[in-house]
């Protein structure tokens, strides 16, 4: 039985939509855990002394597991199965979120987000490969964007949380963690039983793992084109930006320069990841149908530093630079994931998604910490929200390097050495043999 045998009897079982809706379960409960800190952060500050780089430290101390594993994560998933790492995964998940909770001192607590981070780096990706195991190659490109679209559900949810466990906010800076473990466990039970729903059901099991996965030559790091370069400069840049403003500072600058409390900046914050939710699969449809890939990614990269402007240097409405960046952040990730799948050649697109991985994960980290640090030494807080300023200069700077990359990549594409980005693909993918 060949593979495209497997996938099409995969892609008839009607349980595969069970399998996406478990797999949905399990994402978004790991994006409400990632993101937890946010709206806790004042309460933090207040409650415990914390300063700014300590913040920075608890979300950028997630990505550094994924230097180490980025690369090893595809060999375990190859190896055992990509629904047994996935629950292997949301154990691990379960752990770190109740130390975090358990919170004291504080060198328990990044331990903890530590020990999250190897769960957030793993089941990501063990679930895509899981939902590519149960769908066929024609109904996987809706399966993954409505993964994704599902997964901005957790984001959205713990933005909200500050109003619908308003309680919960007031009794402290520990309830809200332990709120956020119960929903990781949550996401625990939803990966158990995906997984015994794989291991059991799952059409030709043994046609999808008899595929010996390729032997990683470190010399193919250094042998992409510039277009790849270029996509990955972009995917580093733009969540170098994105996630550490979001995750970690937003709801907090909102409060201390915007005057909100924090139910409204909760609330503000939230509607990024409510408009993704639905506008990312809409993208990802136009993309297909239209093509202009990298154009796209130029418009949605070029809104994210101009959203730092409306922040910074205007009064107007919040709702314009929460609107900008909600646009922002539909668009790119519908587009760059599929637009990197097109740049670099099957043989090697595992080797090219975990680089990308690791130098995010890095990236990401290291922007948490130095954005923190930024803040700290320019005083930033309610009492003096002019000291926030630095940070939304640093953003914007980042911001605009992203979108250099961006440029460099569609003006590349419009050439001759271009992989088609520009170009609609609405036919159906070609088989595999």
């Amino acid at each position: 039985m060949n593979r495209q045998t497997s996938r099409t009897e995969a892609g008839a079982s009607p349980l595969r939509w069970w399998v996406l809706v478990l797999a949905a379960l399990a994402v978004s409960s790991s994006y409400y855990e990632d993101d937890v800190i946010g709206p806790i952060a004042d309460l933090l500050h207040r409650q415990r002394g914390f300063g700014q780089a300590q913040l920075g430290m608890l979300n950028g101390v997630i990505s550094i597991p994924n230097v180490a594993l980025a690369l090893i994560n595809g060999i375990l998933i190859d190896r055992f199965g990509a629904a047994r790492v996935a629950f292997w995964a949301a154990a691990v998940g379960v752990l770190g979120a109740a130390l975090t909770a358990v919170g004291n001192p504080y060198g328990l607590m990044v331990v903890g987000r530590f020990l999250f981070g190897i769960s957030e780096g793993a089941i990501f990706i063990a679930l895509v490969a899981a939902l590519a195991r149960w769908f066929s190659r024609s109904g996987i490109a809706l399966a993954t964007s409505l993964y994704l679209s599902l997964a901005r559900v957790g984001s959205y949810a713990v933005d909200t949380s500050t109003a619908w466990a308003r309680p919960l906010y007031e009794r402290g800076w520990q309830a809200p963690l332990w709120l956020g473990a119960g929903v990781t466990l949550a996401g625990f039970a939803a990966a158990a039983l995906l997984y015994l729903i794989d291991r059991r059901r799952r059409p030709a099991a043994a046609a999808a793992n008899g595929v010996a996965a390729p032997r990683m030559n470190l010399q193919d790091l250094l042998k992409f084109d510039r277009s790849y370069w270029y996509i990955l400069g972009l995917h580093v840049l733009y969540a170098a930006v994105f996630f550490p403003f979001r995750t970690t500072y937003a709801i907090e600058y909102f409060q201390h320069a915007k005057g909100l409390t924090l139910q409204q900046a909760g609330l503000a914050n939230s509607w990024v990841f409510f408009a993704a939710i639905f506008a990312t699969p809409f993208f990802g449809l136009i993309a297909d149908r239209f093509g202009h890939r990298a154009l796209m990614l130029v418009i949605g990269t070029l809104l994210l530093p101009l959203t730092f402007v409306v922040l910074g240097l205007t009064n107007e409405s919040l709702w314009i630079s929460t609107v900008m960046m909600g646009i922002s952040f539909s668009l790119v990730p519908a587009v760059i994931w599929p637009a990197t799948t097109l740049i670099v050649e099957p043989s090697r697109l595992g080797t090219g998604l975990g680089l990308i991985t690791l130098i995010q994960a890095l990236g990401m980290a290291a922007s948490n910490l130095a954005a923190g640090i930024l803040a700290d030494r320019a005083g930033a807080s309610a009492a003096n929200p002019a000291g926030y300023d630095v940070m939304l200069w640093f953003f914007f700077l980042l911001g605009l390097v992203a979108l250099a990359a961006a440029l460099m990549l569609w003006r590349r594409e419009l050439g001759p050495d271009g992989h088609g980005l520009e170009e609609a693909r609405s036919a159906p993918l070609p088989a595999v043999a």
